[in-house]
């Protein structure tokens, strides 16, 4: 179910908390100063963008839009919380995601990142796949690259894409494509010492919490990636080597930080299901051989996403100043401009085109002049929301209920969802706050499953306390 309507004054009223986080900001936390670098930002850009065209041609894309969309959304948010000191506004942030088996990353100077399919499917939540990402991007924004190139002083900055990405992807595939370099340009570039990675994990840790991620998260993902990658270690260790007491001294700098807000798309299940419904993703050796293919990868015959069910607990919000109510306790808030939703793990979807969609869940805004009827101005509700679900149905009559203390409407509809293809079931709830301001509550769940969320939904509405004298 999409959901996309303005609420004006009461879409601010209930975002206020997340406005309060951000304006609230980390205290003691580690100061980083960049490095010395010789090169200009111009010189960042230029390498950056050489070797990223280079590496989509040598390397096999994912190319699905629906996982690029996700990674490009977190990846967008995580930069819009580099600190401003460590941003340069020439520099131009892509997200690629790597059809590649192996647990690798790498970003290059000027914003190109490279996210391998086997590091997401490595991750366990959205916030270690982010911690990686907000570590690869403090590299870029730190310049480490160029950095690492003024040490040596050895080379000149143009005609050496090739030369950089040999030295980064690793193992068969990378020596095939660096054919030729003889001074391996990469290891100045992209492998780097215990300095800058110390600097890319307090740097990350930063990123992650102004992005309203836990920080922890990144060094759970570091204990995972040792984990992951056996006796000879994964790739993207042996160009980011531990600096030493990682785990320890990235969950020392989250004390000092303060989480501002909640940056969860609530998608990352249902990515990673989708990820496992892709045939296999390539190995190295196979890349190396030539056997790695650049069209999109087929998702045919993928199992539905596992979405839990709603929890017996219940938990108390207040999105608004006007507004209580309480959800199950496995359920997650998610503020957007236009209101808040409440869905489990897997169960909502936001796109970097500004589109949400959920599967599961319940979504509350509010509709400003109404006529003071309230059957007519929830029909015109049902039109707005058609034009964004040309599936959606009305299957019964509305049924008066007192919703908040509030004479209200309950309307049962049919929809198809456009995250799972499946048909699904759509309570819209509707009563008059004042000046004929209409609050809404949209009920979304599987046709398979309605039994199961009516009953959740009920309660939801029942618990609802409005106060908007």
């Amino acid at each position: 179910m999409t959901a996309r309507l303005s609420t004006r004054r009461y879409s601010r009223v209930l975002s206020a908390i997340v406005i309060a986080a951000l304006a609230n900001p980390a205290f003691a936390q580690t100061k980083i100063a960049a490095p010395n670098n010789s090169y200009s930002v111009a010189d960042d850009v230029k390498l950056g963008q050489e070797a990223a065209a280079e590496a989509r041609k040598e390397l096999p894309m994912l190319n699905d839009e629906r996982v690029d969309d996700y990674v490009e959304d977190i990846g967008a948010r995580l930069v819009a919380a580099i600190p401003a000191e460590f941003r340069h506004n020439e520099f131009r942030f892509t997200f690629d995601v790597v059809n590649q088996k192996e647990i690798n990353a790498f970003a290059l100077p000027g914003g190109p990142m490279f996210l391998n399919r086997g590091m997401m499917e490595a991750a366990k939540t959205e916030g270690e796949m982010a911690g990686v990402m907000a570590h690869e991007i403090s590299h870029v924004a730190l310049r480490h690259g160029t950095a690492q190139a003024t040490k040596g002083q050895k080379f000149q900055i143009g005609a050496i894409a090739g030369q950089v990405l040999g030295a980064i992807v690793g193992g068969a595939a990378g020596s095939i494509i660096s054919q030729g370099s003889q001074f391996g340009l990469g290891a100045y570039f992209l492998k780097y010492g215990r300095e800058y990675e110390t600097q890319a994990d307090i740097l990350g840790a930063q990123i992650l919490a102004r992005a309203g991620y836990d920080p922890r998260e990144m060094a759970n993902m570091f204990k995972t990636i040792e984990a992951e990658g056996g006796s000879s270690g994964p790739e993207w260790l042996s160009s980011h080597p531990n600096p030493g007491n990682r785990y320890n001294a990235i969950n020392r700098e989250a004390q000092s930080l303060r989480v501002q807000g909640n940056a969860n798309t609530g998608q990352f299940a249902t990515i990673k299901q989708r990820l496992g419904g892709m045939s296999a993703a390539y190995t190295a050796e196979q890349i190396a051989k030539g056997q790695a293919s650049n069209k999109p990868v087929s998702t045919a015959g993928r199992a539905p996403v596992a979405v839990p069910a709603p929890s017996a607990q219940y938990r108390q919000y207040q999105p608004g100043n006007f507004l209580r109510l309480q959800v199950p306790a496995n359920w997650t808030e998610i503020a957007e401009n236009d209101g808040v939703t409440y869905a489990p793990e897997g169960g909502f979807v936001r796109s970097q085109n500004g589109r949400s969609a959920f599967t599961h869940g319940v979504q509350i805004g509010v509709m400003q002049g109404g006529s003071g009827n309230l059957e007519r101005d929830t029909a015109q509700l049902l039109k707005t929301f058609a034009q964004g679900n040309p599936e959606l149905r009305q299957v019964s009559n509305a049924v008066r209920e007192r919703i908040g203390g509030k004479n209200g409407l309950t309307t049962r509809l049919s929809n198809v969802s456009e995250v799972t293809g499946e048909p699904e079931t759509v309570l819209l709830s509707t009563a008059y706050l004042r000046d004929n301001n209409m609050l809404y509550v949209i009920g979304v769940s599987p046709s398979a499953d309605a039994r199961t969320y009516d009953a959740t939904f009920r309660r939801v509405r029942q618990s609802m306390q409005i106060s908007d004298r």
